[in-house]
């Protein structure tokens, strides 16, 4: 009864095992039976001819030794041979020479280190399980939010565990700047990471990742969640500003106010999760032209030019609204071209556009193109936006000698043979220039 006992109590340990770390019977029967043929192959040098059965209704496991029969005292290997006398005495008195005598194997006979060595490697088997199943369940949930106990924090990194006290990973570097976080308190993140790098599972998880703030819309707006509203575009600088481009899929939604929710409802609670984190919502639209003026907002932009080949914008403004557009540290016009996948560059309306006038790229056959460049940075993108700033101006700002500068205005002039008179006194002097009437 002892010795049926001992492979109970293990087979009751195992399944204790499978109630808290979910793993189903078919595979508690499986690493069971292979810790068992782990530990005989060791004992009697291999286990092709043992036969171990499971019965875990019972809660016992039964192993049998298939041997050779052979005449007595020719056994050269007792593990694979029994003598013909010693079959007809294990039960079996019509045994013959050559036949196949089946011998049962007590595991408890073996002893207490025998017993020991099945348990450890049983333990062994259970941990990578374990490990293999961590890893399985964190891989299928990457991009998902969760929320997890602060356990230790370091310099670099903090220590989080879960309510089922798995390990998760939460680096400064994917931490918003301003965390702050105390042992025991709860904290929301997105699961950006899993591997398994020598079994050993790495669940890292973030609240910088765009992910992070998906997830949160997710969570605050059930319209996101049910699918009415989708997310086409996310960009984020964390901790300072963020902008989300929606769309939704039933025209009775507004998905901007569906975001922001009544008086901002739902919306203070994610600024609040992100550190007072700002967020513009913006609708979405498969027009990039508008996509670029809606994200730029608050800004409002007179004019536009697009390369989609170059994914590239110019964007004309009127002064006042140009700190706008680039906003604080740039951070708007940073923000605007992350979201648009376009790379946006900022132009001052001159004040006086026609029709007349003509875009700059248009004289790269008679202006070098370096000289265009300089002048389109100082935000002077049209001829005549050129010939209405001052010529000591273009000589400073543009960092051009003023034989370059004499140059351009020349071949600029040439192109508005109505102005010529207006410029005359200026190209015979150039060097005097008039003040402007005040």
């Amino acid at each position: 009864m002892a010795k049926k006992a001992e492979n109970t109590n293990m087979v009751e340990r195992f399944d204790e095992f499978k109630e808290y770390k979910h793993i189903d019977k078919a595979t508690m029967i499986s690493v069971l039976e292979e810790s068992f043929r782990n530990v005989l192959a060791k004992m009697f040098g291999t286990d092709e001819n043992l036969d171990v059965i499971m019965n875990p209704d019972k809660g016992d496991v039964q192993i049998f030794q298939n041997l050779e029969v052979v005449p007595d005292g020719e056994v050269e290997n007792p593990n694979l041979q029994i003598a013909l006398s010693d079959a007809r005495a294990d039960n079996d008195p019509d045994a013959e020479i050559g036949e196949e005598h089946t011998k049962e194997i007590i595991f408890a006979d073996f002893g207490r280190r025998a017993i020991l060595n099945l348990r450890q490697t049983l333990q062994s088997k259970i941990l990578d399980l374990q490990k293999e199943a961590i890893y399985t369940k964190f891989k299928d949930m990457e991009g998902e939010l969760i929320s997890a106990e602060v356990y230790q924090t370091w310099s670099r990194e903090t220590l989080l565990m879960d309510e089922d006290n798995n390990e998760l990973l939460l680096p400064k570097s994917e931490s918003i700047p301003g965390d702050y976080f105390r042992k025991g308190e709860t904290v929301r993140a997105v699961i950006v990471n899993v591997d398994n790098k020598n079994n050993n599972p790495k669940i890292t998880v973030s609240r910088t990742s765009e992910k992070f703030l998906r997830a949160l819309f997710e969570l605050e707006v059930p319209e996101i969640h049910d699918g009415l509203i989708n997310i086409r575009a996310v960009a984020r600088i964390p901790g300072e500003r963020a902008k989300i481009a929606v769309e939704s899929y039933d025209d009775r939604i507004d998905p901007v106010g569906a975001c922001v929710g009544v008086k901002g409802s739902r919306i203070h609670g994610i600024v609040r999760e992100l550190r007072n984190e700002n967020i513009d919502v913006i609708n979405w639209t498969a027009n990039p032209s508008l996509l670029i003026q809606r994200a730029l907002s608050p800004a409002k932009i007179s004019s536009i030019r697009l390369d989609e080949d170059e994914k590239k914008a110019e964007v004309f403004l009127r002064p006042e609204e140009v700190s706008l557009a680039i906003g604080k540290g740039g951070l708007n016009i940073k923000l605007a071209s992350m979201l648009t996948g376009y790379e946006i560059d900022v132009y001052r309306e001159t004040g006086n556009e026609d029709n007349d006038d003509i875009y700059l790229d248009e004289f790269k056959d008679e202006i070098d193109e370096w000289v265009i460049e300089a002048l389109k940075n100082m935000g002077l993108v049209t001829a005549k936006a050129v010939l209405e700033t001052d010529r000591d101006i273009l000589i400073e700002k543009a960092d051009l000698e003023a034989e370059t500068v004499d140059y351009v205005l020349s071949v600029l002039r040439s192109e508005f043979e109505e102005d010529s008179a207006e410029y005359e006194d200026d190209n015979e002097n150039p060097e005097e220039l008039e003040e402007p009437e005040k």
